[in-house]
C-alpha cells in the first residue's frame, strides 16, 4: 500500500503524470461537448425525419423487376 502511495505521488510530480491527467481532462470535456451537441440538435433531427416519413406515407413503393 505505501509503494502504491509513493508511486501515485511521484507520478504527480512528473511531467508525464500531469501530461496524462491533462490529457484526460481534455477528453472529458470533449466527451461533453460532443454529447450536449447531440442532445441539442437531436430534436432537431428527429423532426426532419418524421417530416419526412410522413411525406413519404402517401408515396407507393416503387415497383422492381426481376
Amino acid at each position: 500500500m505505501i509503494n502504491l502511495i509513493r508511486w501515485f505521488m511521484t507520478s504527480i510530480k512528473r511531467e508525464r503524470g500531469a501530461t496524462a491527467i491533462e490529457y484526460a481532462l481534455m477528453v472529458a470535456l470533449i466527451a461533453v461537448a460532443i454529447i450536449g451537441t447531440v442532445y441539442a440538435v437531436g430534436g432537431g433531427l428527429n423532426d426532419i425525419f418524421n417530416a419526412v416519413k410522413d411525406a413519404l406515407a402517401g408515396v407507393p413503393p416503387a415497383a422492381t423487376t426481376p
